[in-house]
C-alpha cells in the first residue's frame, strides 16, 4: 500500500448492520484507535433498519459517540458516488458467505467473524455480556489493524496480517 494524506476508508459488513458492524465502525472512528488515519463505515446485506439498542447502550457507556450510526444496506457503498473503500471486513459468518457487491478499486478484505450478540437468548445481563464480549473482540481487532504499518507493507504481507487478525 502507498502512503496517503487522506484517511483510509474502511467498511465493516454484517447481515443486519445492527450490532457487530456498528461496533466496529464506532471503534475505528475513535481518535484513540483510528487516529484520523481511518474513516469507518458499516453496512449490511439485509439491514435491520435500526441499530440494536444494546449496541447503542454499550457505546454510550463507553463514552463513544453514536451520532450518525444507522443500519443501512451495503448497496449504498456500491454506488458510483459512494466513498472509495480501501478495506472491507466481514464481521459475521452470514455476510462472509454471501456474494458481496463488486467494490470499485478492489479494496483489501478479510473475514473477522464474531458471534452475534443480538442473537443471544437469555436474561438482559446475558445479552449485555454478549455485547461486551463482541465489543472487546472487535475493538481489539480494529486496534491491531489500525496499528499496522500499512504504508510499508506489501499487499501480500498486509493481506496475511489482515487474515491473521481475524483468526487470532
Amino acid at each position: 500500500m502507498t502512503d496517503q494524506t487522506k484517511p483510509f476508508n474502511v467498511l465493516f459488513l454484517c447481515t443486519g448492520n445492527s450490532a457487530r458492524s456498528i461496533l466496529a465502525e464506532a471503534a475505528i472512528n475513535l481518535p484513540s484507535i483510528g487516529g484520523g488515519k481511518f474513516r469507518g463505515f458499516s453496512a449490511g446485506s439485509h439491514p435491520a433498519g435500526q441499530v440494536n439498542p444494546l449496541a447503542l447502550e454499550l457505546l454510550r457507556q463507553q463514552h463513544i459517540p453514536t451520532d450518525g450510526l444507522r443500519s443501512k444496506s451495503w448497496d449504498e457503498f456500491a454506488k458510483p458516488d459512494a466513498p472509495h473503500m480501501h478495506f472491507v471486513f466481514t464481521v459475521c459468518d452470514n455476510a462472509a458467505a454471501e456474494v458481496c457487491p463488486i467494490w470499485p478499486g478492489h479494496p483489501m478484505s478479510a473475514h473477522w467473524g464474531v458471534p452475534d450478540p443480538a442473537a443471544v437468548i437469555g436474561s438482559d445481563d446475558d445479552k449485555r455480556r454478549a455485547f461486551r464480549e463482541a465489543w472487546l473482540v472487535l475493538s481489539r481487532r480494529v486496534t491491531l489493524f489500525a496499528s499496522l504499518p500499512i504504508a510499508s507493507l506489501s499487499r501480500l504481507a498486509l493481506q496475511e496480517r489482515l487474515d491473521r487478525i481475524g483468526r487470532d
